[in-house]
């Protein structure tokens, strides 16, 4: 607080209520405030949040009998207290109506009720609100991993399965969390070519590495798992639209992370057909050294679950951890019959140790599909090169054979599923 004699001229003390709970205060006291953006113009101005529940009256009209629809109503920045009925006619909300009828005849089905009531008793009403406040709270994730990227496609969001909402102690991020003790070094060169893919100069920046171009004029991989990906770098004269620019443009199809219904947790699905040999998304997290991932991984045994990836292109020194730093491929689910592969790819450092790792499609993929890939995908064994690849996903950290860990079960459900995980 600053003050001078008699007079105090400002004062500064936290507030603990969200911007929601003081937009709520505000309008129910009238109270105009530029900040939370309520303005004498939009001060009473309704727009419905979410609908909280239902009921049907029987209305007498001349001489005959009509079925009245009543909906109440949540005031988005208003209080619940001051929620009101509002006939059907009123409401021009068709996605909270079609979202509100979904939560509401699911849950009646599962009650083994058939018919919709008059009106919804309290336990009803009370699953409602909470599905649509689980909406809400899916839909501000939503928004905010879209906020972190530049890239094209979009993420989006479901739960249909549960009350389950964003993983906690999980924070989205969009490139590597490099962990302590660990330096990436940037590349200090690059091509000096004009068209990579067509004219590219002493191979280009797969050629300087002697290894081959990777991809054709249209961003597919052309080279078999196991070989590494050179992309072009900051450094090269070639522009954005090169050719050999692919998995550091990011996604480029919508996905979906959602709630699966056989336990599996969350898994991510295609909202649109990918083709084969097309780059999906990295695997991110947090880059950490193999002693504080075989720390972590004991941890993580206990727990049932894993998120350490091995960088063992050329050594094992390294291992991505997505536990609690990750994109969306936190959230890709295993199969033993998977529809990605693992690339290793370098862009801007070219440490062999520290590659980046790319998911591309095995085969073109459905719309609607999952995305999967195998914990223990084998690359190549017959060839030395291609088993340096091989990911090891989650083992690290535990020692001993196979038989002597606990095995955790696979619910893949492929016909060749392996029935365990490790």
């Amino acid at each position: 607080m600053h003050s001078t004699p008699g007079q105090i001229t400002y004062c500064k003390v936290a507030c603990l209520a969200t911007f929601s709970q003081l937009e709520s205060i505000c309008r129910e006291e009238g109270v105009i405030c530029r900040d939370l953006g309520i303005t004498k113009n939009n001060l009473c101005h309704f727009e419905v949040e979410y609908l909280c529940s239902y009921k049907r009256n029987v209305i007498k009209v001349g001489k005959t009998q009509e079925v009245q629809e009543f909906y109440l109503v949540k005031w988005k920045g208003y209080p619940e207290s001051m929620n009101t009925w509002e006939p059907r006619k009123n409401l021009k909300c068709t996605d909270l109506l079609s979202y509100f009828w979904e939560d509401m005849m699911q849950e009646l089905l599962r009650r083994k009720k058939r018919t919709v009531p008059k009106t919804l008793d309290a336990s009803i009403v009370s699953h409602v609100i909470q599905r649509a406040k689980l909406r809400q709270t899916l839909k501000q994730w939503e928004t905010h991993m879209n906020g972190l990227g530049t890239h094209k496609g979009c993420i989006y969001v479901e739960n249909l399965v549960d009350m389950e909402g964003p993983p906690k102690n999980f924070t989205y991020i969009n490139d590597y969390k490099v962990g302590d003790g660990i330096s990436l070094n940037e590349v200090a060169v690059g091509c000096e070519c004009t068209d990579c893919l067509n004219n590219p100069v002493e191979g280009c920046c797969a050629g300087a590495s002697q290894h081959k171009f990777a991809y054709n004029d249209s961003g597919q991989v052309r080279i078999r798992p196991g070989l590494p990906i050179y992309e072009c770098n900051k450094r090269c004269c070639c522009g954005p639209e090169c050719s050999n620019r692919v998995v550091q443009k990011g996604i480029q199809y919508s996905l979906c992370i959602f709630r699966t219904d056989n336990g599996r947790g969350w898994g991510v699905r295609t909202m649109e057909r990918i083709r084969k040999n097309t780059f999906v998304m990295e695997y991110v997290g947090e880059i950490i050294t193999t002693e504080e991932a075989e720390r972590r991984g004991h941890i993580y045994d206990k727990e049932g679950a894993t998120y350490l990836f091995d960088l063992d292109y050329v050594d094992d020194e390294y291992t991505v951890d997505a536990a609690h730093y990750g994109n969306i491929s936190h959230f890709v689910n295993h199969s033993c019959d998977p529809n990605l592969q693992v690339y290793n790819v370098f862009i801007d450092n070219l440490d062999e140790r520290l590659p980046r790792i790319a998911f591309f499609a095995t085969r073109s993929i459905k719309s609607g599909e999952e995305l999967t890939f195998d914990y223990k995908m084998q690359i190549d064994p017959v060839d030395a090169e291609s088993t340096k690849m091989d990911s090891n996903f989650s083992l690290t950290g535990l020692p001993g054979s196979p038989k002597k860990r606990t095995r955790i079960e696979c619910k893949c459900g492929v016909a060749t599923c392996r029935k365990y995980l490790f």
